[in-house]
């Protein structure tokens, strides 16, 4: 045990966001995203929403702040709901954490998941809440 750590940031997470470099992304990932198919690195996060790892992670990763976008949504196919509920509390996570406003980008579910395979690491979430995957991109300190 370690001071300071919260207990959902797993020695393999730690070590993950530690081994990250600039520009490379981590996948938070709902309970219905295919993170087996979609992943090298897999973390998991069961038992866990993607808020109460999002919460933790922030506290310790920089955000990429030269990009536009360091924070990516999975926007909803057309007919679902479009603006998610669980994106605001998202919003005021990462807001809370920087000292600038972060931009946030909506993308489309399929580049989502194609972007997804690019990532440095997927954690696997039992979040419910639909189109609640999240993308970051590690800056520098």
């Amino acid at each position: 045990m370690l001071k300071g750590i919260p207990p959902i940031l797993s020695p393999e997470l730690m070590k993950v966001l530690m081994e990250m470099g600039h520009g490379d992304e981590i996948v938070l990932a709902d309970g219905n995203f295919p993170a087996a198919s979609h992943s090298s690195i897999l973390l998991p996060g069961h038992g866990h929403g993607v808020a109460e790892f999002l919460s933790a992670i922030v506290e310790f990763f920089p955000l990429d702040t030269y990009v536009t976008y360091p924070v990516i949504l999975m926007d909803p196919v057309e007919g679902d709901e479009k603006e998610p509920e669980i994106w605001k509390e998202y919003e005021a996570i990462v807001n809370n954490s920087s000292d600038v406003p972060v931009q946030i980008e909506k993308m489309d579910r399929m580049a989502f998941y194609e972007r997804s395979k690019k990532s440095y690491a997927i954690i696997a979430t039992s979040e419910r809440a639909p189109y609640a995957n999240i993308i970051l991109k590690k800056g520098v300190l």
